[in-house]
């Protein structure tokens, strides 16, 4: 099990001995160990019980529990919580900014188990009047139930894929299956899945209901079930599946009909002609064929939303979307320098081995002292070592990054004389994010137009399916990371995807750069790239638009000629 899997428990764990009134020690002891933990980058899993007790924080008791964590999944504390937590109340308690002891006081002075009579009770004043709430936290909390609510039932893109592999390779190893394929909104690589959608060649039914039936992890849903598709529910994630069948013959044409969004798979063609007309044709050998019946080029999956694809066709103008071989390096990332897990050698050692050209290291900055971001003197000590890296490791380079927050007038949160000493700056915004949409708009606008500003990080500050993001004027933005010359980053972390694939578009069409940044704060984080790449090319990112498809030797001479510019203009 990884390090994350444990910590995760843990973490869930002292929020529900909060919830039930444990005893406070012990709930701080677990916080504790967790946050030791959480700075701990080797694996916990081959570990025994006398090697985790040697770790800050955690005890005898503790170091049996992470080793049964590591045996069977759980532990015995965590399981009795759960057990007498109604389900109701832990979706509750993943309402972002509310913490086990308002949900402890809903639940207790209200009887309000499930996240419905929550917002029944919001609508109807009831949580203003509790004590330590009021008019404003009720707000937030109906704001942030409504937001749960909505999104009930989906999960993370990088979730769904691993679940598709999973179950396609098992579905792939049954008698009487010819073809498996993801398809619908999860081939198209939304950045949220409900429900995930396989499409399935079989002419044996009955020993895909038998897989499903006795697979544990999954709860077969008869009642949507029918001839033509299997619905089920896997247990671990609350996530909705639907197996969609079909016949050797069919399966292609089906794969386009349920890959393609209506928009896509309806829009008028050529004398009143669709791609649903074409392929009541006949029976299609490969999606490439469809196209061309259509007169069309081949369009990729992710593209095939009925928005600006189609329009490119007619002007013949399907860009030749960016691939991960072209990207050269990896910026925005984290070392123990701040809240990293990996040391910066690790870091850039791990970059290197994977055949990248540079690593960009921008460790938290001196406001985010809850992430130990850097003051003054450790940003000359990082420098230092940065500087003898890379004699060691060269010609592979670190360059000197930042991640500097975005203080509440939109400046930047060290002095000119400091900022000048990075290679880049990463301006992004980490609190407050309780603002409306002219002042985030101009926090962000004024933090652009600093010289010193390399990249605009996470633009919205959203976490996918957890919290929106702070409402900005997109395009107010977008343009003037166009007149500054400022990048906006995809922030490839699965929970971002910020910036939004519909707003790359619109930067693109202005002539922004656009970086995919794994913003990793350990090593398996860069592998997040593809993420970042999934949205980039579904508004149509070519490796000549992506600033770290740069090479070394460019990139290294864009940062010299920003630097000079920033300069002159200070």
């Amino acid at each position: 099990m990884e390090n994350k899997q444990i910590i995760k428990i843990l973490k869930n764990t002292a929020k529900l001995m909060e919830l039930h009134g444990e005893n406070d020690f012990k709930i701080k002891s677990y916080q504790s160990a967790v946050n030791s933990l959480e700075r701990y980058h080797k694996s916990l899993a081959v570990m025994d019980t006398d090697e985790l007790q040697k770790i800050e924080g955690v005890g005898k008791s503790l170091a049996q529990s992470i080793y049964q964590i590591n045996e069977q999944g759980s532990f015995e504390l965590f399981d009795d919580l759960s057990d007498k937590t109604p389900e109701g109340i832990l979706e509750m308690m993943q309402l972002s900014g509310f913490g086990p002891k308002k949900i402890k006081l809903i639940w207790e002075k209200l009887e309000i188990d499930n996240l419905e009579d929550l917002l029944i009770a919001c609508q109807e004043n009831k949580i203003a009047a509790l004590k330590g709430f009021g008019d404003k936290t009720q707000i937030k909390l109906q704001e942030a139930v409504e937001f749960k609510l909505s999104w009930r039932g989906y999960i993370h893109f990088r979730e769904a894929t691993q679940l598709a592999e999973k179950v396609m390779q098992d579905l792939s190893s049954l008698e009487g299956v010819n073809k498996v394929s993801v398809t619908s909104d999860t081939r198209r690589k939304m950045e949220v899945i409900k429900p995930l959608e396989i499409l399935v060649a079989t002419d044996n039914k009955a020993k895909i209901i038998q897989y499903v039936s006795k697979n544990e992890d999954y709860v077969l849903d008869k009642k949507n079930s029918g001839p033509l598709s299997l619905k089920f529910t896997y247990k671990p994630l609350k996530a909705e599946v639907n197996l969609i069948f079909t016949n050797k013959e069919q399966f292609i044409n089906d794969l386009f009909k349920t890959t393609a969004h209506p928009k896509h798979l309806n829009a008028e063609l050529k004398k009143g002609e669709s791609f649903s007309h074409i392929l009541k044709d006949k029976h299609f050998s490969t999606e490439e064929e469809i196209y061309e019946a259509a007169g069309f080029p081949f369009i990729e999956p992710e593209l095939r939303e009925g928005l600006w694809e189609l329009e490119w066709v007619k002007d013949n103008k399907i860009p030749e979307l960016v691939e991960m071989s072209d990207l050269k390096g990896i910026l925005h990332n984290h070392s123990t320098y701040s809240d990293g897990k990996n040391s910066l050698e690790e870091m850039a050692q791990y970059c290197k081995d994977l055949g990248y050209e540079y690593l960009g290291i921008s460790d938290h900055s001196k406001t985010a002292s809850y992430a130990n971001g850097l003051q003054e003197f450790r940003v000359k000590k990082q420098h230092e070592e940065i500087d003898k890296l890379n004699e060691k490791l060269a010609p592979f380079k670190i360059f000197k990054g930042i991640e500097s927050d975005i203080l509440n007038d939109g400046s930047l949160d060290y002095a000119k004389d400091v900022l000048e000493t990075f290679d880049f700056v990463v301006a992004s915004i980490h609190s407050p994010l309780s603002m409306d949409e002219k002042t985030a708009t101009n926090r962000l606008l004024n933090a652009i137009a600093n010289p010193f500003t390399t990249i605009l990080g996470h633009p919205t500050g959203r976490l996918l399916l957890q919290r929106k993001g702070y409402p900005i004027n997109h395009k107010m933005v977008i343009d003037a990371c166009a007149e500054y010359g400022v990048v906006i980053e995809i922030n490839a972390h699965p929970w971002r995807l910020d910036l939004d694939w519909r707003y790359v578009r619109y930067a693109l069409d202005k002539g922004v750069q656009i970086s995919i940044n794994p913003d990793a704060h350990e090593t398996i984080g860069y592998h997040d790239m593809y993420y970042g790449l999934c949205v980039g090319r579904k508004a149509g990112l070519t490796a000549g638009e992506t600033f770290n498809a740069k090479s070394l030797e460019k990139l290294s001479q864009y940062f010299k000629d920003r630097k000079k510019s920033a300069l002159s203009k200070t």
